[in-house]
C-alpha cells in the first residue's frame, strides 16, 4: 500500500472510533436525555457521572477508554501498519492521536465532544502501562487531595510525558514521547475553562455520591 493512503486511512480509522459518541448515547438510551443539555455539556464521563448517576459514568468511562486502546491494538495490524511511514509503531501513535481528537471534536455530535482524558488513558494503557498507572496515580492522589477532578487531569497530564521519559533509557527520544506530549496538550487545551474557573475560585468539587459540590 501507498505510505500515503496508509497514512490517510490510519487517521481516519482512528478519528472515526474516537468519535463515537458514547456519553451522548448513554444518556440517550438510559435516561432519554441529551447529556450536552445537562451540567457543563461535556460528553465525558464526569459530566455523565454528574448527571446521570455512577452507572453511566463508569459506562461511558469503559467505553471512551475503550474507543482509544482498541484502535490502537488493531489498526496497526496488517497492511496498515506495515505500509505506514516510519513503520507499525508510528501507526499506533498516529492511530491513538486521531482517536483522542476525534474524541474532543466529533463530527457525530456537532464536533462537541468530551476532554480527551478517558480516551487518552486508554491509548497510553495499551502503549504504556506502567507510565499511565503512575498518572493514574498521580490524578488519583490530586482528586482525593482537592476533590477537583479537573485539576487531576491537567497535573497529570502535564506531568505524563516526565513520568514517560523517565521509565525509558530513551528518554524522549522515542515515538510514545512525542505521543504524550501531543495527547497531554490536547487534554490542557480542553481543560480551559476548567482552569479559568479554578483561578476564579468557582470550579465546582467531585463527590462520590454521583455529583460536584462546591
Amino acid at each position: 500500500m501507498n505510505p500515503l493512503l496508509s497514512l490517510a486511512l490510519t487517521l481516519a480509522l482512528g478519528y472515526a472510533c474516537g468519535s463515537l459518541p458514547f456519553g451522548l448515547w448513554v444518556g440517550k438510551l438510559t435516561r432519554h436525555v441529551d447529556v450536552r443539555t445537562l451540567g457543563s455539556g461535556n460528553l465525558g464521563a464526569t459530566n455523565v457521572y454528574r448527571s446521570l448517576g455512577a452507572p453511566a459514568g463508569i459506562a461511558t468511562l469503559i467505553l471512551d477508554m475503550a474507543k482509544g486502546a482498541l484502535p490502537v491494538l488493531l489498526v496497526p495490524r496488517g497492511t496498515l501498519g506495515d505500509s505506514f511511514p516510519g513503520g507499525s509503531q508510528w501507526c499506533a501513535i498516529a492511530t491513538g492521536i486521531a482517536a483522542v481528537i476525534g474524541h474532543a471534536w466529533t463530527f457525530l455530535a456537532d464536533f462537541r465532544g468530551g476532554k480527551g482524558v478517558a480516551t487518552a488513558g486508554g491509548v497510553m494503557l495499551t502503549l504504556t502501562p506502567l507510565a499511565t498507572l503512575i498518572a493514574l496515580g498521580i490524578f488519583v492522589g490530586v482528586v482525593a487531595a482537592t476533590r477537583y477532578i479537573s485539576l487531576g487531569s491537567v497535573i497529570s497530564a502535564a506531568l505524563f510525558p516526565v513520568v514517560v521519559a523517565l521509565l525509558s533509557p530513551r528518554g524522549v527520544h522515542q515515538p510514545v514521547f512525542v505521543l504524550s506530549v501531543v495527547l497531554a496538550s490536547v487534554i490542557v487545551i480542553r481543560h480551559r475553562s476548567n482552569l479559568r474557573r479554578l483561578l476564579r475560585g468557582e470550579e465546582r468539587r467531585f463527590s462520590l455520591s454521583g455529583g460536584e459540590r462546591s
